[in-house]
């Protein structure tokens, strides 16, 4: 009977990824994995600052997230530099039960603006999710790709369609020349 008891809690550890790590359920939970990515990568990162956004204000929603809309958003916590020039944006978006993860998950990646900064834009875009909620991190590419792969590690890499840009700062399309005032 003891022995039974064992082997079911060594199943039940192994299963549910030993404790918390990788739960993504309340704001709390998204705060950690935040707080988590950060530390593990202080040597590369800004300071940063962590905030949940108001989703009523759909300016800011869209800032942070290409979102036009907050239907189906419960919740988005954002991480961005306290004061830099540094091309940097962590947008953790929850969204309520039944919503459609990859329509939202598009949306993002078609509309956020990676040159939302106003002397620097963000060279790499990532976008994946982990049941509910929807990751995302834009910045240079070594830093995002450290930054998503440490998102990827939290949640025991159990994730969706992983959605990928770059920006293209060689192919920006500038207005033509205008003539010199005489």
């Amino acid at each position: 009977m003891i022995l039974l008891a064992v082997i079911s809690f060594i199943i039940f550890i192994l299963v549910s990824g030993g404790g918390n790590k990788g739960s993504l359920k309340t704001s709390k939970d998204i705060n950690n994995i935040i707080n988590t990515i950060n530390k593990n990568n202080k040597n590369i990162l800004p300071e940063l600052e962590t905030m949940k956004i108001d989703i009523k204000n759909i300016d800011e929603v869209t800032s942070y997230t290409g979102l036009k809309t907050n239907n189906d958003i419960e919740s988005i916590v954002v991480s961005v530099p306290m004061m830099t020039a540094q091309a940097y944006s962590v947008a953790v978006v929850k969204v309520k039960d039944n919503a459609d993860v990859e329509k939202i998950k598009q949306e993002m990646l078609d509309n956020i603006d990676m040159r939302r900064w106003i002397c620097v834009s963000a060279e790499q875009l990532y976008i994946t999710n982990s049941g509910n909620v929807i990751f995302s991190v834009m910045t240079d590419k070594d830093i995002a790709k450290a930054v998503y792969d440490d998102f990827k590690k939290y949640v025991n890499n159990n994730i969706g369609k992983e959605l990928e840009k770059s920006n293209d700062e060689e192919n920006i399309e500038l207005p033509p020349e205008m003539p010199a005032a005489e």
